[in-house]
């Protein structure tokens, strides 16, 4: 038995320190007076307030769109991204003149269309409200480097004055769509932007359309499809897309693509094929992913977010897209400082959802299902870095039971330990240290997003780092005040005199 304690004490690598003061008297011994192992648990007090962050880091495969109003608290949030495309390294079309053959000796395009998918799972609101986009000509590469959500390329000068600028009514649920097409299984609900009017470059060069430009240039500077670096800087630096009109969607898309469609003369092709027209389709196709930059702006009301979070006094919040979190203020003198001879073995803590007072509809904004308590100074730094949970001062979970529960198993006893070692370390070099650090015992509870593994087949699989949630979410939990407040349970453990 002994033995057994011993080496499940080892594994905890506790600090094992002497002390003539006992615990007895503290929690509830869950091990035998026989043992000389002494293991008990304690409660402590923690305390919860909302927080409503200026903005978020947002990472490139996230392209939402849309308005839409919080049935529970009337605030309105819009969406609106940035897109550049990536080029395919050396990318290849018909030899020039099987080109010019097919057109009278000239290098045209027969149109260039942008579509966007609509990622279903992601797309939230009325699927028949009408909605109005703009897309606009970036003027240069949005430069690189970190972006968060108050980022604005038309308000940083990012616009092309007199560049390409196309409006777009859409539907989610596109009534001249037949019925039987929308019943097919490869069916998927797109936005259909055509880019087909005459365009101007910089130079003064007009096009017919702009896959003329695009294609005109692969013939003239092929050295601007050497790779999407190239593409974006000399030639394509992307697009933005915002709501200029409509309210009650947010759309997400599973995929933008822009693709240039084109005619070309091959004789020898025909003679392959066997037939007598010389005259063959195709097209040049470029898409947006997260090999190149992608941005997302988000627009809500501030004020009227940081109004709630002030004067709510019975509840926390958690409202994305970089709405509302709860900030948690966690015991950590009081867990260490009442057992200064024990060694801490596991410390869980559970924050409760409080159900909405209101009728729920289709329209009430959906649950945060996965969620990530995070040291406050370490969140920044966690999504620019893309990184994972490690509990150690990141820890996971997920909706259960209609709480958000950190049980032993998540280890955040390790922040509490961390916690209170990085307060002691600095005291020792600056008495003045916690008036610099006042987050020093604070952590954030905030909903994520998941990146899975390129090659994972499982819904239930582990995700390889955790991103913003910026889809719209809305959850109240129960505030943790000093007349009731949240509890955190901690097992402590020493050995017997």
């Amino acid at each position: 038995m002994k033995l057994k304690y011993c080496l499940a004490i080892a594994g905890f690598a506790m600090a094992i320190c002497s002390c003539d003061e006992g615990t007895d008297n503290i929690g509830m011994s869950l091990t035998s007076s026989n043992d000389n192992i002494n293991v008990s648990t304690h409660e402590f007090n923690v305390l919860t307030e909302s927080f409503v962050p200026d903005s978020v880091y947002t990472y490139n495969n996230e392209l939402y769109l849309g308005r839409i109003t919080d049935p529970e608290t009337d605030i309105t949030v819009a969406s609106s991204f940035m897109m550049q495309f990536n080029m395919v390294e050396n990318a290849m079309m018909p030899e020039k003149k099987e080109i010019t053959d097919a057109h009278n000796g000239s290098i045209v395009a027969d149109s260039c269309v942008i579509y966007l998918t609509f990622d279903a799972s992601k797309t939230f609101g009325d699927s028949t409200t009408a909605m109005k986009l703009r897309l606009s000509e970036l003027d240069h590469p949005v430069a690189d480097g970190v972006h968060y959500t108050n980022f604005d390329p038309v308000k940083e000068g990012y616009i092309r004055e007199g560049g390409l600028s196309v409006s777009r009514m859409y539907t989610y649920h596109d009534l001249t769509v037949k019925d039987s097409l929308r019943a097919l299984s490869t069916y998927q609900p797109t936005i259909t932007i055509r880019l087909n009017k005459p365009y101007t470059d910089k130079n003064g060069v007009t096009y017919n359309n702009y896959g003329t430009y695009i294609i005109q240039n692969y013939y003239d500077h092929p050295q601007y499809f050497k790779n999407s670096y190239a593409f974006t800087h000399q030639l394509c630096p992307g697009f933005n897309v915002e709501t200029t009109d409509g309210q009650g969607l947010m759309a997400h898309f599973s995929s933008a693509q822009m693709i240039i469609y084109y005619t070309y003369q091959s004789d020898e092709l025909a003679e392959e094929l066997e037939i007598e027209d010389n005259k063959f389709s195709s097209f040049l196709s470029v898409s947006s992913t997260d090999e190149v930059l992608q941005t997302i702006t988000v627009k809500n009301d501030k004020a009227a977010l940081k109004k709630l979070a002030e004067t709510d006094q019975q509840f926390t919040y958690m409202k994305t897209p970089a709405g509302i979190f709860t900030e948690v203020t966690l015991p950590v003198d009081e867990v260490k400082s009442t057992h200064t001879c024990d060694s801490l073995l596991s410390a869980s803590v559970t924050f409760p959802r409080v159900n909405n007072m209101e009728e729920l509809t289709a329209y009430t904004f959906a649950v945060p299902q996965k969620v990530l308590l995070i040291q406050k100074d370490s969140l920044n730094n966690f999504f620019e870095k893309i990184q994972n949970y490690n509990n150690k001062y990141a820890f996971y979970t997920s909706l259960s039971k209609n709480a958000y529960s950190f049980s032993s198993s998540s280890d955040i006893n390790n922040l509490i330990t961390k916690m209170y070692n990085d307060r002691n370390t600095g005291l020792k070099s600056d008495p003045n240290w916690v008036e610099k650090h006042p987050n020093w015992n604070k952590a954030i509870l905030l909903p994520v997003g998941e990146i899975k593994s390129a090659t994972s087949s499982s819904t239930n699989s582990t995700p390889i780092a955790l991103i913003h949630e910026m889809g719209v979410t809305s959850t109240r939990l129960k505030r943790g005040t000093s007349s009731d407040p949240i509890k955190m349970r901690v097992i402590y453990a020493h050995f017997n005199d």
